[in-house]
């Protein structure tokens, strides 16, 4: 199989969708004659044009608006926000518009929509622009929500969110847009929504993760196996739907979990996780489940103290040692 980067994944399957289906179009700031901020949609504009490719006002309220009222109509948009911590702009149309017109329309309309979006912190963004507010929309029934690991799974995901005839957020990182890896050639697989998968097999302990905090599990379990202690990896891909099943399986399999997000520790998706593993996996358990993400505070600017603020592979190593009673 070809290796690409993540970027040239998600970049290939917009022109491939836009292809596809005459009512497929990008809308989005600087998408257009810019070709992205991160290059995403580079080349898009010249091949399609500006109708199918549609550069927006610095104007989010509006043109998540104006994706909602076009997909109600028949269309299919992929809106990018530029970052995460935008999207507080137009959180009324996602929340209180798309997720429910087609519950509150008696099933009547349907709003096939994708919103990409990149969360986390990366770099020296600082507090305003290093958010992941992914478990907001994880919470909202009406929408799907899922983060993409691998340049595989962005370009499987991508696909199915498309296509898909509800409202997607589609999280991506910017941590993870210049990593490779292997991608079929076959123009039309799809990796369904709410399918986990696990990435490595392992039998003491099982750190599940989504989106770059499985590059980093993977990492870690990598390095665990020199000191002779095998992590299964469990990669999450869906945040909603939530694939319980494979999450306890695997945890029945270990008798331990780690649970590893980029979010703030409390209310986050590691404690929806965790949560789970209590109710449906409680008696397998050989010890308590551990936690790891941010700390709860604005992320600061500082590059260590930056650092100092995110999960990392030291803390997720750390966490892993605890449970299994090396600490």
């Amino acid at each position: 199989m070809p290796v690409i980067t993540y970027r040239q994944a998600l970049n290939d399957t917009l022109g491939e969708e836009l292809s596809r289906d005459p009512n497929v179009l990008l809308m989005g700031e600087e998408i257009g004659l810019f070709q992205g901020s991160y290059r995403i949609t580079d080349g898009l504009l010249e091949e399609f044009g500006p109708r199918r490719v549609v550069d927006t006002p610095i104007a989010e309220e509006g043109f998540v608006g104006l994706a909602i009222g076009s997909a109600m109509l028949g269309l299919r948009p992929v809106v990018e926000i530029m970052t995460i911590n935008f999207i507080l702009v137009a959180i009324d149309q996602v929340v209180n518009h798309a997720s429910k017109i087609h519950y509150m329309f008696g099933g009547q309309v349907r709003v096939p929509m994708v919103i990409r979006t990149p969360s986390g912190g990366t770099g020296q963004l600082a507090a305003t622009h290093s958010q992941s507010f992914e478990n907001w929309f994880a919470y909202c029934p009406g929408l799907k929500v899922v983060a993409p690991a691998t340049p595989y799974d962005a370009k499987g995901l991508l696909r199915a969110a498309i296509r898909d005839d509800d409202p997607v957020i589609f999280v991506e990182s910017l941590a993870l847009y210049d990593t490779k890896g292997e991608v079929p050639e076959d123009d039309d697989y799809v990796v369904p929504i709410g399918m986990a998968e696990v990435k490595r097999q392992g039998s003491d302990v099982t750190v599940i993760s989504y989106s770059r905090m499985t590059a980093v599990a993977m990492q870690v379990a990598q390095r665990m196996e020199q000191e002779g202690i095998s992590v299964e990896v469990v990669d999450l891909r869906s945040l909603r739907p939530l694939d319980r099943p494979t999450i306890i399986e695997s945890v029945k399999k270990t008798n331990r979990a780690v649970v590893i997000a980029e979010d703030w520790y409390s209310y986050g998706i590691t404690a929806e996780i965790a949560a789970t593993i209590q109710e449906q996996a409680f008696d397998y358990l050989d010890a308590p489940v551990q936690r790891v993400a941010g700390l709860e505070v604005p992320l600061p600017y500082a590059k260590d103290l930056s650092a100092a603020s995110k999960p990392s592979a030291n803390s997720l190593a750390y966490a892993i040692y605890k449970v299994l009673g090396k600490k």
